[in-house]
C-alpha cells in the first residue's frame, strides 16, 4: 500500500476507533510497525494533531474536539457515494476498478455499525441497465486518457444514417451519458467543428501525440443538450 494510503488509513482508524497503539495499527493494516511510526510522524508534520500517550492504556488518538471533515464522510455522504457508485458502475463507468477500490477503502476503515449501515444502503438501491461490453469500457478508458493528456484521438467512426465508416481525428473535450448511451464530445478535424460521437460506433481508437487545448469553460453537457434542442 502506498504511503499516502497508509497515512489516510491510520487517520480513518484513529477517527473511528478513538485510540490505538502502533502495534494495533500495524496489525490492522498489515504493515511493519516502523511504517506506522513514519506515517504518524508525517501526519504530525503535516499538521494533524495526533496525541501519543504512554502506559498501559496509552496509544495514539485524535482529540475529540478536532474536526477533520475534509477527510471524513458523514452517514449521508457515505450513502450518496455508495449509491452514486452503483449508478456509475451500471452505466459502464470506465474507471470502475478505481471506483471499487475507493468504496472498499470507505468500508475498510468503518466501524461495525457504519459498515452495517453502508451495506443496507448498497442493497436498497439497484440500477437496471443493459451490461456494457468490455470493448466499450476499453474505448471509454482510451477516450478519458486522451482527455486527460489533451491529446487528439484517431478513430474509425460508423455513421448512423448510411452505415459508412470513415477515419476521424477528434480533440475529445468531454463524455456524456444519455439514455444508456455514451457520447464523446469534441472538435472534429474532418468537419472543422465541435460534434458528438456515439462511443459504440467507434473502433480502432488511438491516442495520438498531437496536443490540443480544451476551450475554457466548455461544457460537453450543455453542447449536447443544445444539439438535442435543435435536432
Amino acid at each position: 500500500m502506498p504511503k499516502a494510503d497508509n497515512m489516510l488509513a491510520i487517520l480513518w482508524l484513529l477517527k473511528s476507533r478513538r485510540r490505538m497503539t502502533a502495534k494495533q495499527l500495524a496489525e490492522e493494516l498489515e504493515i511493519h510497525i516502523r511504517t506506522v511510526y513514519r506515517c504518524i510522524d508525517a501526519l504530525c508534520i503535516s499538521g494533524v494533531p495526533i496525541v501519543s500517550e504512554t502506559g498501559r492504556d496509552g496509544g495514539y488518538f485524535i482529540p475529540e474536539h478536532i474536526k477533520l471533515e475534509p477527510l471524513f464522510f458523514d452517514a449521508e455522504e457515505q450513502k450518496a457515494l455508495l449509491q452514486a457508485a452503483a449508478f456509475a458502475r451500471e452505466a459502464g463507468y470506465p474507471s470502475k476498478a478505481a471506483l471499487s477500490r475507493a468504496v472498499s477503502k470507505i468500508k475498510r476503515y468503518a466501524n461495525s455499525e457504519q459498515l452495517e449501515r453502508m451495506e443496507r444502503h448498497e442493497i436498497s438501491l439497484e440500477v437496471i441497465q443493459p451490461p456494457s461490453a468490455a470493448s466499450l469500457i476499453s474505448m471509454l478508458t482510451e477516450i478519458e486518457k486522451c482527455m486527460d493528456l489533451q491529446s487528439s484521438l484517431e478513430l474509425c467512426y460508423k455513421t448512423g444514417y448510411d452505415g459508412s465508416i470513415n477515419k476521424r481525428i477528434v480533440d475529445p473535450y468531454g463524455l456524456v451519458h444519455w439514455k444508456s448511451k455514451w457520447y464523446a464530445v469534441g472538435y472534429c478535424r474532418l468537419r472543422g467543428e465541435i460534434r458528438s460521437f456515439r462511443v459504440d460506433r467507434m473502433s480502432d481508437l488511438i491516442c495520438t501525440d498531437h496536443q490540443f487545448e480544451r476551450p475554457p469553460d466548455f461544457s460537453a453537457r450543455s453542447f449536447f443538450i443544445g444539439q438535442l434542442a435543435f435536432g
